[in-house]
């Protein structure tokens, strides 16, 4: 496997995350029968952000690295919220 298609294969994973994210939100909602967005939402999303990331360095691609790079800001924030909710924590 060459350097450029091990990186076309990662850019790929990344894409899996992301898209895997709205099927793990769509199931979660039907079940609730109400619109829900899971944890395991945003950890689907962090993993392809960071994944594609990666991949838009690798391809240089400054549009791509901003774009993945502020979105990775808002997924580990909303991380931060839920974990951090008074519902959460001992008390």
């Amino acid at each position: 496997m060459t350097t450029d298609q091990m990186w076309l294969a990662i850019g790929l994973l990344g894409q899996a995350f992301f898209s895997g994210r709205f099927l793990v939100q769509w199931i979660a909602s039907e079940r609730a029968r109400k619109s829900v967005v899971p944890l395991a939402f945003w950890y689907f999303s962090i993993g392809g952000g960071l994944t594609l990331l990666a991949y838009a360095i690798y391809r240089l691609d400054p549009v791509f690295i901003i774009g993945q790079g502020g979105g990775l800001f808002v997924y580990s924030r909303n991380l931060y919220l839920i974990f951090r909710s008074p519902e959460r924590l001992p008390g």
